[in-house]
């Protein structure tokens, strides 16, 4: 997700090319992006978090016993929360982690690109 996400945050919010941005402005896209990133996993993942943490104190419970006792709304209980804590989290990670390449100046990989491979094969369907 945080890769699709830095793309996305180039091509259609920041209307330069990374290497024109200072390398501040380019590591507060990294936490954005990783915090938009952070959000996608918190969405993706908070009902089934929610299933296995009751499923841990009610021994003996299924999955399933456990996601209809719970309800729609139920498992969706705390998402805010989580959101909160999991964005900020995975937001100041990436931004962490490019700093430290941009510190010891690392060299960072270009944007990626879609394969020749897949190019050509996406192009045959058309």
């Amino acid at each position: 997700a945080f890769e699709r996400t830095v793309e996305f945050l180039y091509k259609y919010v920041v209307p330069v090319p990374r290497d024109s941005l200072s390398k501040p402005k380019q590591l507060v896209v990294t936490f954005a992006a990783g915090y938009i990133a952070g959000v996608f996993c918190a969405l993706v993942s908070h009902p089934a978090d929610s299933v296995v943490s009751k499923l841990n104190s009610n021994k003996g419970s299924t999955a399933w016993q456990i996601a209809t006792k719970l309800g729609w709304k139920g498992m969706w209980k705390g998402l805010v929360a989580r959101i909160l804590m999991i964005g900020t989290l995975t937001g100041l990670q990436w931004f962490i982690y490019d700093s430290v390449k941009v510190y010891f100046r690392l060299p960072r990989p270009p944007p990626p690109e879609m394969p020749e491979s897949l190019k050509r094969k996406l192009a045959e369907k058309e």
